[in-house]
């Protein structure tokens, strides 16, 4: 019995031995680790706790400027005053955002422009940020908030760049407008946050916009546990974007505009010695101003819904059907291949017949005999039909696609329609039809399904111009790097070289002169005293014809001998045509350029 019980006290023994061993081992694991990480890796442990509480913020470069030809200012920028509060402070103070907002209301003068929601998605994931309750303070708030706000704790103003265009709705198709970034605050991104940002979204401030952002910079900044902002640590200055110099001239381009106010149209105008853009107008039009840095839901309804659309680009997305402008390249088509003899003289007694079809020309009781200068100068519709018959409507379309048209021009700027040069080919694939001569008789006079941009037919003016160039539009001349003082000039690009020969080229544009210096031509309307000009007027039928409408166009290069503008305009509504409703206006726009006084009285009435 007591051998039992010593036994028993001895197995005790060993188990209590046995687990203190295992316990003593365990407490110098314990040990060995908590030494490893309290003193070996503190520094491991303390970069990694200072990475989770570094933050990445993206600072935008300022935008370059847009300027015209002569550095006159299309597009800038300006400080915009916001009133920021600071998260940070308001907590070490205990206060609401919502009584700050409230504190400060009265003083600003009117409600914020940070929302509920908006305040509430700050809170969420930009918490290290300065909330920007108030933007683009006027001169009075500005006024109030420094003389009452200096002791409201977390409030203060902040300065950013905001886009301005200081020319306004002028030339605004062209220039565009910019808008906020969409980029995403995302922590796999390289930034964990983005600071308000603009970005191109139509017209050059678009097709630009790598070159006028410039370089973003960077902030590190340290945050708290709970993620509000506790130190700046280091900062990578952005560099300011590019400046873009556009051909241009905004003294040109104001004439033009001045005489689309008050209708619906384009014009463009073209140095036809390397096809510069002077002057690309569209109307209506539209103030950037309104847009940047953004637009109240009702501003950008009253765009949106406007029949007119003044957010369309007409100089390069309307798509119209050009009438008689065309019937100079009808007429070098036929030189050119031999098919037309410019001393052929065509009776025209005010219409045509093709079979049992009647085409009318648009002098009811008709021309008499015409010869191809008779028949430009006073755009006689049977001599071309009979022409365009004569030819084939194979010639017409090759020196149609020739000049530049059914194709974009390749401007860049975003939008730009081809148009449509018809053929046999797109008949039977649009229609299941077989192409008529019908159809060539249209083709001839500009009428039917063909259709052209107004910049289109001002680089075929440039070419008539001067002897067969056809250039490619160059919208920008060049652009400087921050800081510099030259301009790097873009290129100058020729589409296409055409071996028009002398003679046809002579008929066409003297012909041209005719019509406008003729006290019977067509384009007289636009004839200005002192200065040589040569055109073609066009009246386009459009929509059912029973309800009459018309769009007139009229295509003129000046001076005659040595041409320096091109220029093709059309009104989406005209009341008789080419020559009596935008003559005039051309009248008025070359009076100017040359400096030369024009009556208001217009000479006649011309049709085209």
């Amino acid at each position: 019995m007591r051998g039992s019980r010593r036994e028993k006290v001895a197995s005790d023994v060993v188990r209590a031995r046995v687990l203190l061993g295992l316990m003593l081992l365990a407490f110098g694991v314990l040990a060995v680790s908590l030494y490893n990480v309290q003193v070996s890796s503190t520094s491991k442990y303390e970069t990694a706790l200072d990475r989770q509480s570094m933050r990445r913020i993206r600072m935008p470069g300022m935008r370059g400027q847009i300027l015209d030809r002569n550095g006159g200012v299309f597009a800038d920028n300006r400080p915009s005053y916001n009133v920021a509060i600071f998260l940070e402070e308001l907590r070490l103070v205990d206060i609401k955002i919502s009584e700050t907002l409230e504190t400060l209301r009265p003083i600003v003068g009117y409600p914020a422009s940070a929302g509920e929601e908006e305040v509430v998605d700050h809170v969420h994931k930009l918490k290290p940020l300065p909330l920007m309750a108030w933007r683009d303070l006027d001169e009075a708030a500005l006024a109030r908030f420094a003389e009452q706000c200096s002791m409201i704790p977390g409030a203060d103003i902040q300065v950013e760049a905001v886009r301005e265009y200081p020319q306004g709705a002028l030339a605004s198709h062209v220039i565009g407008y910019v808008g906020r970034s969409n980029m995403v605050h995302d922590v796999r991104r390289p930034f964990h946050y983005y600071a308000d940002e603009m970005v191109g979204k139509s017209g050059i401030e678009k097709q630009f916009d790598g070159v006028l952002r410039g370089r973003a910079g960077g902030r590190l900044m340290q945050v708290d546990v709970e993620g509000f902002h506790r130190e700046d640590i280091a900062v990578d200055p952005p560099e300011p974007g590019s400046d873009v110099q556009l051909a241009i001239d905004i003294k040109i381009q104001e004439y033009v505009e001045e005489e689309l106010q008050d209708t619906v149209g384009s014009a463009v105008i073209v140095d036809p010695r390397n096809g510069d853009i002077l002057a690309m107008a569209s109307a209506p039009s539209f103030d950037p101003n309104m847009i940047v840095p953004y637009i109240t839901t009702e501003s950008w309804n009253s765009i949106i819904e406007n029949p007119d659309h003044p957010l369309l680009n007409r100089a390069i997305q309307g798509s119209y059907t050009p009438g008689s402008i065309v019937k100079p390249i009808v007429a070098l088509a036929g030189l050119e291949n031999g098919k037309l003899d410019p001393e052929y003289i065509v009776h025209c007694p005010g219409h045509f017949m093709l079979g049992s079809q009647k085409f009318g020309c648009w002098l009811t009781y008709g021309h008499g005999d015409m010869d191809l200068s008779g028949a430009i100068q006073n755009s006689c519709n049977v001599y071309f039909f009979t022409a365009g018959l004569s030819m084939g409507r194979e010639y017409i379309v090759h020196m149609s696609h020739a000049v530049g048209l059914g194709r974009r021009t390749g401007i860049g700027i975003g939008g730009e329609r081809a148009g449509l040069v018809p053929d046999a080919a797109w008949k039977r694939e649009r229609y299941g039809e077989s192409w008529w001569d019908g159809d060539t008789c249209n083709l001839s006079i500009g009428q039917g399904p063909i259709t052209v941009t107004p910049l289109q037919m001002a680089l075929m003016t440039a070419a008539i111009a001067n002897g067969g160039t056809l250039y490619r539009p160059r919208l920008v001349q060049g652009v400087r790097a921050p800081g510099g003082e030259m301009f790097q000039e873009l290129p100058v690009t020729v589409e296409n070289r055409l071996a028009w020969s002398q003679s046809s080229l002579d008929v066409i544009r003297k012909a041209m002169f005719k019509t406008v210096m003729s006290p019977r031509g067509t384009g007289r309307n636009a004839a200005v005293p002192g200065v040589e000009i040569a055109g073609k007027t066009g009246t386009a039928e459009f929509g059912p014809k029973a309800l009459g409408k018309k769009r007139g166009w009229m295509i003129a290069f000046a001076p005659f001998d040595e041409p320096r503008y091109a220029v093709a305009m059309v009104l989406d509504h005209a009341a008789t045509g080419g020559g009596a409703d935008v003559g005039p206006r051309l009248r008025r726009i070359f009076g100017k350029i040359f400096q030369v006084e024009v009556s208001e009285s217009a000479p006649g009435v011309g049709h085209g």
